[in-house]
């Protein structure tokens, strides 16, 4: 299993208030956008992977509307956690 909870813990940790916050959008789109690698890299060994194409894009669209949200409520900390995830516009 690609994604163990100490994992978990620790993109929440870094990413949230603590490694207990699993709530904070911060610390989804972290989660979200560790799991968006790590599906890229799966498809570019198996490309006709369809049900992973499609789960890759509704992944991708869940964080964008986080990115909006996030941006909408505090324009700052959505620059800050786009530079820090390298994510680009």
């Amino acid at each position: 299993m690609y994604l163990t909870p100490e994992t978990k813990k620790e993109i929440f940790k870094k990413h949230g208030k603590s490694s207990n916050d699993t709530g904070s959008t911060e610390s989804q789109i972290a989660l979200f956008t560790h799991r968006i690698t790590h599906l890229t890299e799966h498809l570019k060994t198996n490309k006709k992977d369809k049900v992973t194409q499609r789960s890759l894009v509704l992944l991708v669209g869940k964080r964008r509307r986080l990115l909006n949200y996030l941006k909408n409520k505090d324009i700052e900390r959505y620059r800050a956690l786009i530079k820090k995830l390298g994510i680009r516009k």
